[in-house]
C-alpha cells in the first residue's frame, strides 16, 4: 500500500486526501498530512478566543464566493458542503462586496477543512515543518526541523504556498530545473495583518452591517463582525470583530514588531467605529502569504517534479485563491497520481 505524505493541512491539501480515498475506496492509500502550524485551516484559518473558546473568528477567509465559470462543474461539492451545514447562502449585508453568489460557513471557514479532513480517514499531525526532501532507497525521506521527525513516502504532495516549496533543502532543489524555478519564482502573493477582537457575552456591537469593505483608510481594508455575518445571534457567546488591512500597509510594515502594528490598527478602527467597545482580547497574525496575485503560468492546478517516486506540486498558487481554485487544483493532483496508484 502506497503512502502519501501530503504537506499543509489547509483548503488544497485537505481536500486532496478526501479525494484519494474516493478515488480508492476499496483500497485507500496511507495518507499522512503534516502541518508547521498547531490547526487545521491554513489560509481558512478560524482563531478561538483564550477566555470563551465558543467565540471564534475567521483571521484568513472570510466568505466564500462560487465562481460562475465552476458552478457546473463543481456543483457536487458545494451541494455536498451545504448538506452538511458546513456552507449557507450569505444574506447578510456586506457592504460593498460584489453581487455573486456568496456562503458563510457558520462554524468558521476552518470547518470546510475539517470536513475534508475527517472524510479523508487520514493521519494528521500538526507543528510538523518541513524543511527537506531526499531521495533514498527509492522513497522520500522528509525531514521536519522543528520536531526532528525524519520518515519515508513513496509520494509527496506539496500544497504549501510557493515561496516556502522554493526553500526546500535537500534534493528537491536539484530535482527543479531551471524553467521550473523561473516559473515557480514568477508566482507572487499579496500581504496583510488581520487582527481579531474577541468579546465578553453580552457586549453589543451597533453597526448596521454585518462586514465592510473600507475604501478610505489608509491601514484598515475590510471589517466583519463575525457572528454577524454567519448569521449567529447569541447573548451565551460573545462577539468578535475581524480587521484586515490593506495590502500597502501591510508591505510597508511587515517586518515590524506584532504589538506596534496592532496598536497602528486600532488607532484606525477609532477612527472608523468610535464607540467600538474595549476587547476581552486581541489576536494579531501576519499573513505573509494572503492571496496569489500572479499564479503559476497557464494555472495548471499542480505541476509535477519527478514520477518516479512521485513528488507534486499544488494549491492556489498555481491557480488561484478560493474554493474553486483549491477544488480544481485537488483534482488535479488526484488524477496526476491516479496512475502511480
Amino acid at each position: 500500500m502506497a503512502r502519501i505524505l501530503i504537506v499543509g493541512a489547509g483548503l488544497t491539501g485537505s481536500l486532496c486526501a478526501a479525494l484519494l480515498r474516493r478515488a480508492l475506496p476499496q483500497r485507500p492509500p496511507q495518507v499522512v498530512l503534516w502541518d508547521k502550524a498547531r490547526g487545521a485551516g491554513g489560509r481558512m484559518a478560524t482563531n478561538r478566543s483564550p477566555h470563551d473558546p465558543k467565540c471564534t473568528a475567521d483571521l484568513g477567509g472570510q466568505y466564500i464566493t462560487r465562481g460562475p465559470e465552476y458552478a457546473e462543474q463543481h456543483q457536487s461539492f458545494y451541494e455536498d458542503l451545504l448538506a452538511h451545514g458546513v456552507l449557507k447562502p450569505l444574506t447578510s449585508p456586506i457592504v460593498g462586496a460584489e453581487g455573486a453568489e456568496n456562503f458563510v460557513t457558520p462554524q468558521g471557514t476552518s470547518s470546510i477543512v475539517k470536513h475534508y479532513l475527517k472524510e479523508s480517514g487520514a493521519s494528521i499531525f500538526y507543528e510538523h515543518h518541513v524543511t527537506k526532501i531526499c531521495l533514498k532507497d527509492g522513497k522520500w525521506e522528509v525531514v521536519c526541523s522543528n520536531t526532528g521527525s525524519v520518515d519515508q513516502f513513496d509520494i509527496v504532495v506539496l500544497t504549501m504556498p510557493v515561496p516556502q516549496i522554493l526553500q526546500l533543502q535537500g534534493d528537491v532543489e536539484k530535482i527543479i530545473n531551471k524553467n521550473q524555478r523561473q516559473q515557480l519564482e514568477s508566482v507572487s502573493y499579496s500581504s496583510r495583518y488581520a487582527l481579531g477582537l474577541f468579546y465578553e457575552a453580552g457586549t453589543q456591537i451597533d453597526v448596521p452591517w454585518a462586514a465592510q469593505y473600507i475604501s478610505n483608510n489608509p491601514c484598515i481594508r475590510f471589517i466583519s463582525i463575525d457572528n454577524k455575518k454567519r448569521n449567529i445571534e447569541s447573548s451565551h457567546v460573545g462577539p468578535s470583530v475581524v480587521v484586515h488591512t490593506s495590502v500597502p500597509f501591510a508591505m510597508e510594515h511587515l517586518e515590524w514588531d506584532k504589538e506596534k502594528v496592532q496598536q497602528l490598527i486600532l488607532d484606525h478602527m477609532e477612527d472608523i467605529i468610535p464607540d467600538l467597545p474595549k476587547p476581552a482580547s486581541i489576536k494579531c497574525h501576519r499573513w505573509r502569504y494572503s492571496q496569489v496575485t500572479k499564479p503559476f503560468p497557464d494555472c495548471p492546478g499542480q505541476i509535477i517534479l519527478q514520477t518516479k517516486p512521485f513528488l507534486v506540486c499544488g494549491g492556489d498558487g498555481f491557480i488561484h485563491s478560493n474554493l474553486d481554485g483549491c477544488i480544481y487544483s485537488a483534482m488535479s493532483i488526484v488524477e496526476a497520481l491516479k496512475s502511480s496508484l
